[in-house]
């Protein structure tokens, strides 16, 4: 999936202007206001109306063919209901969410509970599933371990790897922390102030950055190295 050009405005100012390739797991890396979260909600078609965008790509799927794309949300205490018990909150039967609880790990149990009385990591787990419910081509993740401590974040990273090799969906890993990014994805496009300032594939961009934005990302994120493969 190639997206060959995105372009977002608010007006006459262009806030994004970027393209990029989605080949199996692409990070979108930039600092706070460097244009990935507005990408993402423009793929997702969530721009608030006072924005304008352009999008063209190629694709094997149609982003606007049913429920082709998907979304993990940052933070799973505010994505679900807190009222309504788990079970009550996908929208498929009940064979199909049995299944899709046991592939991220949870126990049936926890479906006749109500978020509250979730830990964190179990929401998170929840949340995956119902992403995958309408069975994605690509999945699309903003700042999904964003509340989680270390433990449930390589947890949670070890279990994207593993659905996505077990289902074949794309990635596209919206984040500010490379440390993530580079145990999940393959690929990496950095961004800032809108612009694609550099991207190609992640163990090569770690290695040797070209750009002083990249060298500053890696800098920062490694301090804990702790999901460094």
């Amino acid at each position: 999936m190639k997206i060959n050009k995105l372009k977002i405005s608010l007006g006459d100012k262009l806030l994004v202007d970027i393209s990029f390739d989605i080949i199996s797991s692409l990070a979108l890396v930039g600092q706070s206001g460097s244009g990935k979260s507005l990408t993402l909600k423009a793929l997702l078609d969530m721009l608030p109306s006072s924005m304008k965008h352009e999008l063209e790509c190629d694709s094997e799927f149609d982003l606007k063919a049913g429920k082709t794309l998907s979304l993990v949300p940052q933070n799973p205490f505010t994505a679900l209901s807190p009222l309504t018990k788990i079970r009550k909150q996908f929208f498929t039967g009940a064979k199909r969410v049995n299944e899709l609880f046991r592939d991220v790990g949870l126990d049936l149990e926890l479906l006749d509970r109500f978020p509250p009385e979730l830990s964190g990591g179990q929401l998170q787990r929840v949340v995956v599933a119902m992403a995958l419910e309408s069975n994605p081509k690509l999945l699309m993740l903003d700042e999904p371990t964003t509340a989680l401590d270390p433990e449930n974040t390589k947890l949670i990273l070890d279990l994207l790897k593993s659905l996505q090799k077990k289902d074949g969906f794309k990635m596209l890993f919206v984040t500010h922390d490379m440390n993530s990014a580079s145990y999940l994805c393959e690929d990496i496009c950095v961004i800032a102030n809108g612009k694609v300032v550099e991207s190609g594939i992640m163990q090569e961009i770690l290695k040797s950055p070209k750009e002083d934005y990249t060298k500053t990302l890696i800098e920062a994120n490694f301090a804990n190295r702790e999901f460094r493969e």
